[in-house]
């Protein structure tokens, strides 16, 4: 089967209140966002205010050379289409709209004001998609503004926008360094204040918090150099409310130069970091929060989404999509394969687990679905290169437990003496058990489907009794792998015997 043609790529540009992004996506089948190229460039426009709020003229040509460049490279990619937005900064500036007169003449670029509730729906738009969360409560964090959606069944209920952006409340409360505890006290107490004429409501039963923005992110990121995390990106990353306080109180007593040298956090941020975390943490007292989940997309995003639909997928829609616009990057996955294989897999699994765990039998698929991905690396160590490839790439719809079952059941298909605990906290020892059985599952499976002609209907069926799993495979024409029953014994309890031809003929047990 043939892949779809590619659709062209895009550029968007984000001019924020503390920096500056332009990304170029290719979009995808199912709504998934390549990334081709990017830049950014500190703004930091909040700082730059005079007494009647108008931006300084050195800061706007700080801006307008990093549209300069923007263009540049969006040019150098080949994009047909370049959108760009201005956010809380442009917007309020009484010179903000002179500014984008001037970028649509001499750069021929044409910058959408964005105004704050819109602002909020496309950071929902760009946030909540590519996370398996269906209600709650979604913010973004900028420089100069905080924006706060309300989503039920993946669809918006409401948006708002406070003027709390950690640039802003930074340059306002925390004068000293590092900050004194009656500043810290004075913008938390802001803050509530703040979101309490917001009126939001704390978290309902079943709801969750989804954050996004450059603060938020390097505040997880310095959480995972901290612990010593097993997965390096950041999109569906699970932060404490108990752990970002601890966070946020180490970087509050440090001096601004130590601080820059945190591990994980970016040196434009220093300056900014310890107001931003402060009102993350009064909003999740504010709703109620224990935790956050994480968001690696935002507005820029839904700029990119907000072209071809307003409309969420389903995280399970989502997850698969992922995977399929992640295979079909790689010239030695094969759709017939997958396909066979996901369906051996699946009946086998079916058959061989007493009580199935629904996210196991969920990774084992999806592993079966992208094993092949690591034979255009290497054949022979497809099993890891996949398992590595898993834990970097930004798939949508994953939490990060969903993100470690897959790359383990991967790995372990492979190696069966990797163990849970390097994916710690993520997995553990509870889980070695449905590990070990499940990438057995997909050995067998993968083998079957190395022996079966491609486009046979597969039809593998597995009869367990006392002591013994028979595999009929109606394909297979012989069965002579030697190592795997032994592993399948020592997993399963079991023997096992493959059956060529439907049970056809019955081949001598080894």
């Amino acid at each position: 089967m043939g892949q779809p043609k590619p659709a062209e790529p895009v550029a968007v540009i984000d001019i924020g209140s503390n920096s500056g992004r332009v990304i170029v996506y290719r979009p995808e089948p199912g709504g998934h966002l390549q990334i081709l190229a990017g830049s950014r460039a500190p703004l930091r426009l909040v700082r730059d205010l005079d007494q009647e709020g108008r931006i300084a003229p050195e800061a706007l040509e700080r801006v307008f050379e990093a549209l300069q460049d923007f263009r540049a490279l969006a040019r150098g990619s080949g994009v047909s289409r370049t959108v760009a937005a201005g956010t809380s900064a442009l917007r309020e500036a009484p010179n903000g709209r002179a500014f984008i007169r001037r970028v649509r003449r001499e750069l021929g670029l044409e910058i959408r004001l964005l105004s704050g509730v819109e602002e909020a729906r496309l950071g929902f738009l760009g946030a909540v998609s590519g996370l398996p969360v269906d209600r709650g409560v979604q913010f973004d964090l900028g420089g100069g503004s905080l924006q706060v959606a309300r989503f039920h069944d993946r669809r918006l209920l409401g948006a708002t926008s406070v003027p709390l952006g950690a640039l802003r409340v930074s340059h306002a409360f925390l004068k000293s360094d590092p900050p004194r505890p009656a500043e810290v006290r004075q913008l938390r107490e802001h803050a509530r204040a703040v979101l309490g004429e917001a009126g939001l409501a704390p978290l309902g039963k079943g709801e969750g918090l989804v954050g996004t923005g450059g603060t938020l992110r390097n505040l997880a990121r310095v959480e995972q150099r901290d612990s010593g995390y097993p997965i390096s990106r950041l999109h569906g990353f699970t932060f404490s409310r108990r752990r970002l306080r601890d966070v946020t109180a180490g970087l509050t007593r440090l001096r601004l130069k130590k601080r820059g040298r945190t591990s994980g956090l970016n040196q434009d941020r220093r300056d900014s970091v310890v107001g931003g975390a402060l009102v993350v943490e009064t909003l999740m007292d504010v709703l109620g929060a224990g935790e956050v989940l994480v968001s690696g997309q935002g507005v820029r995003e839904g700029l990119a989404m907000s072209l071809a639909t307003d409309t969420l997928g389903a995280p399970a829609t989502v997850r698969q999509q992922s995977l399929d616009a992640l295979a079909a990057r790689f010239a030695g996955w094969s759709l017939d394969r997958a396909r066979r294989r996901e369906s051996a897999a699946a009946a086998l699994h079916g058959a061989l687990e007493r009580w199935p765990s629904p996210e196991v039998a969920e990774a084992l698929r999806h592993a079966a679905w992208i094993v092949d991905i690591g034979r255009t690396i290497d054949f022979f160590d497809r099993h890891e290169h996949v398992a590595d490839l898993v834990l970097e790439t930004d798939l949508g719809g994953f939490t990060h437990r969903q993100v470690a079952l897959l790359s383990a059941i991967l790995r372990r298909a492979g190696d069966e003496d990797v163990k849970p605990r390097s994916y710690a906290p993520l997995l553990g020892r509870d889980d070695r058990g449905s590990l070990d059985r499940a990438s057995v599952v997909l050995a067998v499976a993968d083998e079957i489907t190395e022996r079966c002609p491609p486009g046979s209907t597969g039809g593998v069926t597995c009869r367990v009794r006392a002591g013994e799993a028979v595999v009929s495979v109606p394909a297979l024409e012989a069965w002579g792998v030697r190592k795997l029953p032994e592993r399948f014994e020592r997993a399963f309890g079991r023997r096992l015997r493959v059956v060529p031809g439907g049970g056809r003929r019955r081949p001598k047990r080894r």
